[in-house]
Order: structure tokens, then C-alpha cells, then sequence
């Protein structure tokens, strides 16, 4: 059932009775990957990707796959290059990168099922991915900041100082969150059991003692009195005791985020981010934070190596000559500061 603040898709582009249509197979395509217990979220991708590039082939009068050839799909990825949404904003090296792959994989499936006698798209040269570093990363006063922004004598206020205080802690996806139920909450053994995570994959995490007593504050004065359904069993509820959508989740934490003023911004991913980070500064096994965030390849979590940069701050600091030659020779005026700096 769609809940409050979920995008709604439209319907699929060229759809007719005519099964060889590209809007017939796709429906057929997304059907198939439901089988194969592919995400919801994942299928709902698939299914606004290849809508547009149906779009875009129908505007050109092409109406079956096996009018479409490699030139065309190359025409195609540069239509995506080039394309400025309503912002006069290109795509991101990255959505086109989405978009790519969920082409070739229709095409894949296209071929496999005999629709199209060979793959135009298996030789597509997707664009290169750029390895980026978060944007923005909180240390821990601003963190606090962000937590101290909630009203704790309000219920509201509460519930969202238990929402944060369990980003903060574990470092779970925002539609991680969202799924969470009651009987997730392990209080004895400190932990949070992800299910259905990215991958279809379920986890344990570990969460600590503030954020489980803001959670148990949260179940104890709170979610009774949010509860509309005795049957529901999510874990967060909003004001008319239902669970979080998506955007209505992002637009919370990004308020209290904006209202910290720390000159950052950024989302429930913001605390991912920020979690990895902080736990890597203060000495935590690479392997340790990959199983927190559900990695599945170890390079995906190596970023946090290149944002923790306290400790390679104090190699530097320990070994580089030039900053060791300034020790021993400081520039007039700063041989005080130095003086005092260096004491243990």
C-alpha cells in the first residue's frame, strides 16, 4: 500500500495489447525480477529508468526492440550526457551510470528470452565512476548539536531524538530505518537486527546504551499514544501512526540539521557518514565498520579511510621534515606557541 510522501509512478510508457511492444515486455521484465525477489525499490528503478528511455525511443518512432541497434543506444547515452532537467542540471556521471545498467540488464533478459536475436547494449561502455568523498562528514560537537536540537518535552520531540540518536549510533540506511519493527530492538544484547537491507540481505548491528534508552523513552511515552493500527508493527511511527516514507524521513533529519547551523547539510546519510568516520578516527577495524554498514566489497568502506584523517595527521605531523625541521628551528614569534604545543 503506498504511504504518505511516496513517489508515485506513472504508468509505463507504450504499454498496448500488442506483446512485442517495448512497453508490453518491460511490464512482462519487472514482472520477472519480482519473481526473482528483487527489492521493491530496485524494480521501482528499473521501471522510471526504462520508461525513459522508451520515452525517448517513441519520440524517435521506434516501438520494438528489434528496431534498435547499438548506434541507437549509443545515441541514447549521449542523449543522457547532454539532458538538463527543469533546473537546467545535468545527470550525475552516476544516474547516467544507473540508467546504463538497467538498460543492459532489460537487454540482457530481451535476449535471454529470445525477444531480440542478439544484445545491442552488452558492448555499451558505461562512463567512468569517480571515487568521491562525502561531502560532508560531522565531527562529534556537531553531531551533539544536531541531537540537542530536538525538543525533548515534546512527544514529537522525543520520538525524533530517538530516530537520531539510532542513525547516529548504528549508521543504518535511511529505508533501513523505515523497516525497522518492534522486535528488532534487542535492549539485552545491545542490537539491531537490519532486515532486508541493500542486497536483500539481513544484518545485526550494534547499538549503544543513549540510543537505547531515547528508544525506550520513545516505546514507553510516545508510540502508544502514536498508534492508530494495534497491528502495526514499524518500529517509527509519524503523527498519524503510520510508518515514515522516504521523503518525509529525509525532511525531518535535514530540518534539525539545518536548524544546528554547523554550516553543513545533508540527511540521514549525513549520520552514516559521520559514524564510519568517527568510530575509524578513534581506532575501529576497516573489516568492523564494512559488517556496521553492510558492505558488501571491502573498497566500498576503504573511502572512510581517506575522510578519517586524524591519525594521518599525526604521522605527518611526527614525520614529515618539514615539520620537523620548524621544531627545531621555529620562525621568530612562533617559538612560544611551539613551546607549549609540544608539552605532553
Amino acid at each position: 500500500m503506498p504511504r504518505k510522501g511516496d513517489r508515485t509512478d506513472k504508468p509505463i510508457s507504450g504499454e498496448t495489447g500488442d506483446p512485442r511492444t517495448m512497453g508490453s515486455l518491460l511490464r512482462t521484465y519487472l514482472s520477472s525480477l519480482e519473481v526473482r525477489n528483487y527489492s521493491l525499490e530496485t524494480i521501482g528503478k528499473y521501471r522510471r529508468h526504462l520508461n525513459h528511455f522508451i520515452d525517448w525511443a517513441l519520440q524517435r518512432s521506434l516501438e520494438s526492440p528489434a528496431e534498435l541497434t547499438r548506434p541507437i543506444l549509443e545515441r541514447y547515452q549521449r542523449h543522457l550526457f547532454n539532458f538538463r532537467n527543469k533546473q537546467d542540471k545535468p545527470y550525475s556521471f552516476n544516474n547516467q551510470h544507473q540508467r546504463l545498467t538497467a538498460l543492459r540488464s532489460w537487454f540482457k533478459w530481451l535476449a535471454q528470452q529470445r525477444h531480440v536475436l542478439h544484445n545491442p547494449a552488452s558492448e555499451l561502455e558505461l562512463p567512468k565512476l569517480a571515487h568521491r568523498l562525502p561531502r560532508h562528514v560531522l565531527c562529534a560537537s556537531e553531531a551533539e548539536a544536531i541531537l540537542d536540537e530536538t525538543n525533548v518535552d515534546d512527544l514529537f520531540g522525543i520520538r525524533d531524538r530517538a530516530i537520531l540518536e539510532t542513525f547516529y549510533s548504528t549508521g543504518i540506511r535511511r529505508m533501513e530505518l523505515i523497516n525497522l519493527q518492534l522486535c528488532d530492538v534487542d535492549r539485552e544484547r545491545g542490537v539491531l537486527a537490519v532486515r532486508l537491507g541493500k542486497g536483500q540481505k539481513d544484518r545485526m548491528v550494534p547499538i549503544g546504551e543513549r540510543a537505547l534508552a531515547w528508544t525506550a523513552k520513545y516505546l514507553g511515552e510516545v508510540r502508544p499514544k502514536l498508534v492508530v493500527d494495534e497491528t502495526e508493527a514499524a518500529l517509527y511511527l509519524t503523527k498519524f501512526g503510520l510508518p515514515f516514507s522516504a521523503s518525509s524521513l529525509s525532511q525531518l533529519v535535514s530540518d534539525y540539521v539545518n536548524q544546528a547551523d554547523t554550516g553543513k547539510t545533508g540527511s540521514c546519510h549525513l549520520f552514516r557518514h559521520t559514524m564510519a568516520t568517527l568510530m575509524m578516527e578513534n581506532g575501529a577495524d576497516l573489516r568492523y565498520i564494512q559488517a556496521m554498514l553492510g558492505h558488501a566489497r571491502l573498497d566500498t568502506t576503504q573511502i572512510y579511510t581517506q575522510v578519517a584523517i586524524r591519525k594521518l595527521k599525526q604521522v605527518h605531523e611526527n614525520t614529515h621534515p618539514a615539520r620537523l625541521a620548524r621544531k627545531k628551528n621555529p620562525p621568530e614569534g612562533e617559538q612560544e606557541h611551539d613551546a607549549e604545543t609540544d608539552k605532553p
